[in-house]
């Protein structure tokens, strides 16, 4: 029963099916957002040097419905992320490096600052933060050498040691008095942990066994305090504990192919992979185009650093300086290069799926269609 006044309104049957179809989607905080993005991929796995995170941050509170991806963040690109509403844009390489001593319109690095922040726009930087991690952008640059395993050029260790403290120290004594006076000026000493005594058998006879872990300040207190009695001071050893390196996880790929191929069907294979009509070569001393394949050392970006001095048939890079190609070159390394940003751009589609399944597809992921590498062949 309809109460006075109210219509019955009816609508198609397959537009009511068709809202039924609609992805429902919430909104989510930044400061979540940027906590999800950090479990991603740790931040604590870019390298020293870099700039990442959250670099650019609205006033809170500040909520993303759309998360823009880009590599680079030109000026052309933050106006289409304002075009397209972006809530937080996503940039690979970090548009803010060196600090900015002021934000005018006189820089372009400036105005991106600026009309971010006008348009309450967030900028988050992971750079070489993915490319270190498993599934990140130099595995998806090893998928277009075909069938291969591979492993980091320089692998990544834990940002914590497996104790506490960076060093372990050991020493036995006999003598209890003298051991007592010792363990307590031990326990006056700061950034000193995990100081145990246990029984021991040392050449035949009954001792005491004192183990502690410390910090580097405190290594120095804790051979002072030792050397005092030369005895003991000899009968002392120093561990120095070491962070473990995080499996698949690390800077620049070795790729081992599972049948060696020719250098021409390589260099097909990664065209098609990048998209690109054409790559320099530089071939090694001693090889043509027939010459087999079966170890690539490959880094996304610039990966003269990652690359120099690694045995391998082929390096495959965005860039590298003249003279390390010519070093390459020389040992019988063919050098391919593909300019910076294509060895990365590419991972953008892969890293939006991905991001979408770990956001549990609370937010809208785009990629720019503006974005592209500076250099073009003419």
């Amino acid at each position: 029963m309809l109460l006075t006044g109210t219509q019955l309104v009816r609508r198609p049957l397959r537009w009511i099916r068709a809202l039924d179809r609609l992805p429902s989607r919430s909104l989510m905080n930044l400061r979540e957002l940027v906590f999800a993005l950090n479990d991603f991929a740790s931040l604590s796995l870019a390298e020293s040097w870099d700039n990442v995170g959250l670099l650019v941050e609205p006033s809170p509170p500040h909520t993303v419905n759309t998360l823009f991806l880009t590599n680079d963040l030109t000026e052309e690109v933050m106006e289409e992320a304002v075009q397209k509403k972006a809530d937080l844009i996503l940039s690979y390489h970090p548009p803010i490096f060196t600090p900015l001593k002021r934000v005018t319109w006189k820089t372009w690095k400036e105005r991106l600052v600026v009309r971010a922040l006008e348009h309450r726009i967030g900028i988050y930087s992971p750079h070489t933060a993915y490319d270190a991690i498993p599934h990140g952008v130099n595995n998806w640059l090893t998928k277009g050498l075909g069938a291969c395993t591979s492993i980091p050029l320089h692998p990544s260790t834990a940002p914590n040691y497996p104790a506490e403290g960076t060093h372990r120290v050991e020493f036995c004594t006999d003598n209890t008095e003298h051991l007592d006076m010792v363990l307590s000026k031990l326990k006056d000493i700061q950034e000193i942990s995990c100081l145990t005594t246990l029984p021991a058998r040392v050449e035949g006879e009954e001792q005491t066994r004192v183990s502690l872990n410390c910090s580097q300040k405190a290594l120095l207190e804790v051979v002072a305090l030792l050397s005092q009695n030369s005895l003991l001071y000899h009968k002392t050893e120093i561990l120095l504990l070491q962070k473990p390196l995080l499996p698949h996880t690390g800077m620049g790929r070795l790729c081992t192919l599972s049948e060696p191929v020719s250098l021409s069907d390589i260099i097909e294979r990664i065209k098609s992979h990048l998209k690109l009509p054409h790559i320099r070569l530089a071939m090694g001393t001693g090889k043509t185009l027939e010459s087999p394949v079966k170890k690539v050392a490959l880094c996304a970006g610039s990966g003269s650093s990652i690359l120099k001095g690694m045995e391998a048939d082929l390096y495959l890079t965005g860039e590298m300086s003249h003279h390390d190609v010519l070093d390459a070159v020389a040992n019988g390394i063919t050098v391919i290069l593909c300019e910076h940003s294509n060895t990365e751009r590419g991972f953008l589609s892969e890293l939006r799926d991905m991001l979408a399944i770990h956001l549990q597809n609370k937010i809208n992921i785009i990629v720019s269609e503006k974005d592209r590498d500076p250099l073009q062949v003419a």
